[in-house]
């Protein structure tokens, strides 16, 4: 009953809603709203009562359960079922369980902290409590698992444009999935995959944003390559709805994907991606290649010109940018 005082609140976009409205959507007395009203405070939701208008909700709490995030929730699929824990080791550990099991596509892992995030090649993510977006989307899609890498990059474009959306900041990409603003890392993507020899299981992808930490929190060896989105901006970011933007975005561009191929992702991560045209450092398990970075290929696989004019196709590598 809870959820659908909170649906109704949504539909009214911060208007007033009648104390009889409620009363014949949710089929119970005033005295029952009166009392999941003052719930709703207790959980830190600020709502005005004004007699013969109703109630509305002035602010939500900043707090990223599946309440805040379901609230206003643009989506038919993705974040339509949240399971939300207050600490974990990882959300990917938690998803990749879920997936297992058989829950919907769509279904995502939110926690207020992770105790031991990682991102890619085990390295650990910083994700303190009560600051940041520690996220994992479970996807199903009926792919080859070769073209599965296509999702990191479709996830790094619908971040990209879910922050712009919320914060009017201009993030950048760092092939493949690292989101940059001014030069430090932002956001860190990790996909991972269930999979049979032929076919797509489930895709996980992990997200982790830092939204709301200050230059203090961040450890002394991260200070230098590591920001927050309100360092940047200068002000607090509502993280429910960056998820809801986030969201909203991927799943416009996943539903286009599965339909139309990877075409408009491809050209849509080139215009946000920082390293085309500059001269890189790719280093992948055989070793080190310089270059200049001129692209992408039709499979998502970067392209790098080397210095003698070898063409080389980068399926995975740490990239860095020669400055």
């Amino acid at each position: 009953m809870r959820k659908q005082l909170l649906e109704i609140f949504s539909e009214a976009n911060g208007g007033f809603v009648s104390g009889q409205k409620i009363s014949e959507e949710l089929g119970c007395s005033r005295t029952a709203i009166w009392k999941h009203i003052e719930d709703l405070r207790k959980e830190g939701y600020e709502l005005e009562a004004v007699r013969k208008l109703g109630y509305r909700i002035v602010q939500k709490p900043d707090k990223i359960s599946g309440n805040e995030i379901q609230l206003g929730l643009k989506t038919k699929t993705l974040g339509r079922h949240v399971h939300f824990e207050e600490s974990v080791t990882s959300t990917q550990k938690i998803a990749h369980r879920l997936a297992y099991e058989g829950t919907p596509e769509g279904t995502i892992v939110v926690a207020e902290e992770q105790q031991a995030g990682r991102g890619r090649l085990d390295r650990l993510w910083f994700s303190p409590k009560y600051t940041g977006v520690w996220m994992s989307i479970i996807l199903r899609p009926s792919i080859p698992p070769s073209q599965t890498p296509q999702l990191t990059l479709l996830a790094a474009v619908a971040v990209v444009q879910g922050i712009q959306e919320v914060t009017g900041l201009e993030p950048d990409i760092k092939w493949p999935n690292d989101i940059l603003i001014g030069g430090k890392k932002v956001v860190g993507i990790l996909t991972e995959l269930q999979a049979e020899a032929d076919r797509v299981n489930s895709v996980i992808i992990g997200i982790g944003i830092n939204v709301n930490q200050t230059i203090e929190q961040f450890p002394e060896e991260l200070t230098s390559i590591a920001t927050s989105l309100s360092i940047q901006q200068g002000d607090k970011i509502d993280r429910a709805l960056l998820i809801q933007s986030i969201l909203a975005k991927l799943e416009d561009l996943y539903h286009n994907y599965l339909t139309n191929g990877f075409k408009v992702v491809k050209l849509l991560w080139e215009s946000y991606a920082i390293s085309i045209g500059k001269q890189i450092i790719a280093r992948t398990l055989n070793g080190s290649i310089e270059g200049r970075a001129i692209g992408i290929t039709d499979d998502g696989v970067l392209r790098l010109e080397g210095m003698d004019g070898t063409i080389h196709l980068i399926h995975s590598a740490d990239i860095e940018i020669k400055q």
